[in-house]
Parts: structure tokens; sequence; C-alpha cells
């Protein structure tokens, strides 16, 4: 009865939907308050109905209830508990249930914060959510039901896929989903606010933390996924420019010039249609990263489905959020208040800059990951677009935003005079030269001595700034604003990446090799050496384990043990890798196929300071974290009705 009993939740959650778009959007072009507050409830009531219909399906998936077609497809008795409930979004229906509850619970949460609000502008914005929920919520119902009943019922599953069996892949979803959908709310009040013809300072200071949220769970999301490809899928890297990446990354450059550029407008009350724009286009991306790993479109480890009618579905429902957007922009754009205009030398001026170099990294991304799609499309032409294009021109985009980042914060959001500022720039460009020289004698490379430079620059501009707003006082600098810490801490861990990447791109090592027993490899001095390889089974799988030991040219030894696994149900073998990380050098090994006659493909690795880019990236994502306690950027919790 679970199944039942879901699928009529969905069905009336559906229909709740329809209420929420329908009647709040006629009740605010009609003045109707009590039409206007029906969306409060509607919304309210739809995620619960989703919620009710995702316990269902968790509850399945942890009896092993194998009557059920997606239950049977992807668990099994004897996966672990942990894999049984990952193993819910593991999959195309379960993954966008939960995209769907995600959706209705960022809805759920407007009435509760958003009542400082016009009534008209919420009650049209949750309509706009409502709407969106109907498409997926009917996408869901007739094209990729969760609870469809499978007869006759086999004894047992066939399994997660074992790549998902991990448990950074049980957590990443979760994360990047919170981000993807997130971003609706920015579309969402984006075409309200279009509609209402005005976009004020009021609506970016309300919008602003929740893209800061949405934002923040995005860089989670992905830097867990960054984390798992690493180990999981034995690349050795931690970005490998694959299509399903790069489709999670367009959005996140798109959120972070929305924050930017709502920045500008909750200050100086400027680009408001640029930042509309930017909304619909941040959570467009999304859809497009949703139509992706749905649609098999193109080929990746990541996607989780290859089915062409789903990816056309996905496609309409792409086509219609963002031609609609787009095209109610067009109508409606004129009609916003202009605002004054921004000197370029100025804070403004930087974001500004900021914002073109964003969006010109965006495309360069989006035609690199799809070029090969449209030469397929024309010419039927199978070709591949790789790392060297992406670090040609994506590299020196950011390099040359580093530097904006750095000039901006210690600028005046009025028209400014380089002159002001001229020993800060002496002595950073005489900062910049130093480290860039040094480490091109060292490295001999120079977009990565530049990549150090300005690295080491853009440190030592966010210290900078923190000073002068403190005016190097530790009791002023103690109660700054809780923004002033999250910019702080989101142009640091920038910083830092960089340097992790950097030092990765200039001195990593590897190498491959078939040993036997007792050989070794000597690499960046180290010597790994294969001790033994053995056989073993657990709970689903059955595995091979390679103890490798690691001497350093001190004569310290640690071992890494690397698995080859073997999982039966689904008839696959995956490779976890042997690693250990460390803020200096990670050494990193994964064992391949072979025996003991040939000896065992063995692959070794040797990063410097590849830890630094995922600690680099998690303070960015604390940063938004930070800042949400900022007074001035709280989730407003006002009376105004009307």
């Amino acid at each position: 009865m679970l199944a039942e009993f879901g699928q009529i939740c969905l069905v009336l959650a559906t229909l709740v939907a329809i209420v929420q778009f329908a009647l709040p959007i006629y009740g605010a072009h009609h003045r109707n308050i009590g039409l206007m507050r029906l969306a409060n409830r509607a919304a309210g009531l739809q995620f619960i109905l989703i919620a009710a219909a995702f316990v269902a399906l968790t509850l399945l998936f942890l009896h092993s209830d194998f009557s059920v077609k997606l239950v049977a497809s992807h668990s099994h008795t004897d996966k672990p508990l942990i894999y049984k409930i990952s193993g819910v979004w593991g999959n195309h229906e379960g993954s966008i249930l939960l995209w769907v509850l995600i959706l209705a619970l960022y809805g759920a949460l407007v009435p509760i914060f958003g009542k400082a609000l016009p009534l008209t502008l919420r009650s049209r914005a949750l309509a706009i959510q409502g709407l969106l929920a109907v498409g997926f919520l009917m996408f869901i119902l007739l094209t990729s039901n969760p609870f469809e009943r499978l007869n006759p019922v086999p004894i047992n599953g066939q399994g997660l896929n074992p790549l998902l069996q991990d448990p950074g892949l049980a957590i990443h979803p979760p994360f990047l989903y919170l981000g993807y959908v997130g971003f609706s709310l920015a579309f969402s009040f984006a075409l309200a606010a279009l509609i209402e013809g005005r976009v004020d300072a009021v609506w970016a200071r309300w919008l602003r933390p929740w893209v800061l949220l949405a934002w923040s769970f995005l860089t989670i999301g992905i830097t867990i996924g960054s984390f798992w490809a690493y180990y999981e899928l034995g690349w050795g890297g931690w970005w490998m420019w694959d299509p399903v990446e790069n489709v999670s990354f367009m959005p996140w450059l798109v959120g972070t010039a929305l924050l930017h550029s709502i920045m500008v407008l909750g200050t100086r009350h400027s680009l408001a249609n640029w930042t509309i724009l930017l909304a619909i286009a941040a959570f467009s991306f999304s859809l497009v990263g949703t139509f992706i790993v749905r649609s098999g479109v193109l080929v990746s480890v990541h996607a989780f489905a290859v089915d062409p009618a789903r990816g056309v579905a996905i496609l309409i429902l792409l086509g219609l959020a963002t031609g609609g957007g787009l095209a109610l922009y067009a109508l409606r754009a004129a009609s916003l208040e202009v605002g004054p205009s921004i000197p370029m030398i100025s804070r403004g001026g930087a974001l500004i800059a900021n914002n073109v170099l964003l969006i010109t990294a965006t495309a360069t991304v989006f035609l690199g990951t799809f070029y090969p799609l449209f030469i397929d499309m024309i010419s039927a032409e199978k070709i591949t677009v790789g790392a060297p294009y992406f670090n040609l021109t994506f590299g020196p985009l950011m390099l040359l935003l580093i530097g904006f980042m750095g000039v901006g914060p210690v600028l005046k959001w009025r028209r400014d005079d380089l002159s002001r500022i001229r020993g800060f720039l002496i002595r950073s460009v005489l900062l910049i030269l130093v480290i860039a020289v040094l480490n091109y004698l060292f490295g001999k490379a120079l977009w990565g001595a530049m990549g150090f430079g300005l690295a080491t620059f853009l440190i030592y501009a966010t210290l900078s700034a923190l000073n002068r707003k403190s005016s190097g006082q530790w009791q002023r600098l103690k109660r700054l604003p809780a923004s002033d810490w999250g910019f702080a801490l989101a142009h640091l861990g920038l910083a830092i990446t960089t340097l992790g990447i950097t030092s990765m791109g200039l001195w990593s090592t590897d190498d491959v090799q078939r040993l036997k027993v007792g050989e070794q490899i000597n690499l960046a001095g180290y010597s790994f050496t294969l001790e033994e390889v053995t056989p073993g089974q657990t709970q689903n799988y059955q595995y091979l384990a390679a103890d490798i030991a690691v001497t350093n040219k001190s004569g310290a030894t640690t071992t890494l043990i690397s698995e080859r696994r073997f999982y039966p149900v689904r008839n696959m073998v995956t490779t976890e890798a042997g690693f250990r990380l460390a803020p200096g050098k990670t050494i990193f090994a994964a064992i391949g196929e072979g025996d003991p006659d040939q000896g065992w493909v063995t692959r070794v690795y040797a990063h410097p300071q590849v830890i630094w880019i995922w600690i680099g990236a998690l303070l960015m994502a604390l940063a938004g974290f930070v800042s949400l306690f900022d007074r001035r950027l709280r989730f407003q919790r006002g009376h105004n009705e009307t």
C-alpha cells in the first residue's frame, strides 16, 4: 500500500500545485487578498504531500519491496543500509522526486521568511514556483513514476550502480540539488518582479540570502563531487572537464555573477535589468544540468539515464521555463528603472568587470561542452573537447578575474581615483612580480607563475581590505559585520584553491607500470612497493586488496590499500584507490587488472597541495553561510501583508 499511497500523494500534490499557480496569479492581478494568501497554504500543503511521497519511497527501499520496479532495479537485500537510503535518489526517478521535494521546500519557506514582502510580489512568485512544480510533477507521473509496480515480483533486486555505492555520492546529489533548485527562487522572484514592473533594493536585499544559500550548497555539492571523482574513479585528478562536471559548474559561475550583481542592486540601486537576466540564467543553467544528466545526450560516467523520450520531455520543460522567462524579460525589462550609472573606477565598476568575466567564462565552458554535440548533429562526426581547450580559454579569464577581485574591495562605491590607492597598487604589482618570477624560475611555467602571483596578491588584497575596514584596530575588526567576514573567507578560499590548482598543474607526477609482488615504482622521491595482493569478500562484493608500501627519502613508510572490486549482482568491476591526504604532497595509488604471473597494472601519483583545492572550495561555501548571520542579510520575517 505504500506505493499506492505515494502515488496518491503525488497526484494530490500536482492538483495543489495547479491551484498554487492559477488562483494566486489571478488574485494578484485583481488584488484579491484571499486568493493571494491562498498561495501560502498551497505551498505548505504541496511540500507536505511531496515529502510524504518521498518518505514512502524511502520506506519501500528500506523494506526491500521488490514489487516496486524502481526498488528492484536499484536495490538489493545485501546492500548496506546507507546505500539502501541513497539508492532512493541514486537513479533517475528518485532523483527527480528529490528535485521536486527541494523545489517544494523552498516554496514552503517563502511564506515563513517572506512576510515583509509585498503580498502581490510574494503571491506571484509562489504562483511561478507552483507552475514549475506542475511541470516536474507531470513529468514524474507521465514518464518517470517511482511507484510503478513490477509483476512478477523478483526474488532479489539488481542493486545500486557500484560507482554510486560510496559515502561521497550518498550526500553529493542532495547538496547539489539544494543549490540547483535554490536558484528557482531567484527565477520565480525575477519573473514576479517583471510582472510587477519593479525591481528595487528591498527585492534585492530579501533575495540575496537565498541566492547565497543556494550558491553555498552548490559549492559544497561540486566540491564533494570533485573529491569523489578523485578517489573513486581512479582518475588521479580533481577535475576532468567532464560534461556533467561542466553543467554543474556553469550555474555556479552564473550564480556567482548574480551574487555580485544583486549586491550592486541592493547598495547602489543599479543593474536591475542585468540582475533579473542573471536570475533567469542561473536557474536555466540548472535545468540544463538536469537535462544533460537525465537525457544521455552527452556521454559521462556521471549520467543517470539514457532515455531520449525523457530527454525530450525535460528539454520541453527547459524550453518553456527559459523561453517563457526570456520572453517576459523582453516584454517587461524596459519598464524597470535603470538606476544611476556606475563609474568605471569604483567598487561597482569592478563588480561589473567581475560579472563580464564570469559570464565570458561560462560561455567558454558552454561552448566546449556542447560544441561536440552540435558537430554531431550537423555532420554525425564524433569529436571531443578536452582539457587543453578549457585550460587555454578558461584559465586566463580566471586569472584576470582574480586581479579585479583584489582591487575592487579597496575602491569606493562612488567614483574613485586610482591615485588614492597608489601605494596599494605599487605594493601589489611588486608582490605579483616577485612571486611570479620565483615560481617561474622553479616551475618553468608562465601561467603557473602568474597563478601563484595573483593568488598571493588576492590574499594580500583581502587582508588589506579587512585592515582598512577595521582601521587596523583589533576591537573594530572583531565587530565587523558577518558579510565582511564572508567576503574575506570567499576571496581567501578562491586564492587557496588557485594555489592548489597551480601546484597540481606545475608539479604533479604519475607513472603506470605492471608490478608483481615485491616490485616497486620510484616517483617524486617516493618508492611504491607492491607488498601483497589478497582476495576477500564483504556484504555485497568480492575484492582483491593490494597493500602498497610507500617509502620517502627519509625512510618513513606508510601503507596504501587499493581494492579492485567485483559486484556479482551488477557484474561490474570498480577500483578503489588508496591515498594519503597531506597538506604538502598527497600520494595516491590504484591497482588495475592483472594476475600473480603477469603482475598487476599499478598507477601511482604524487600530488602537491591537492588537498588545498577542496579546503579552499569549502571555505568559499562556509563564506556564504557566515554571511547569512549578517543582520542586513538575514531572512526577513516582517508582517507586511499588503
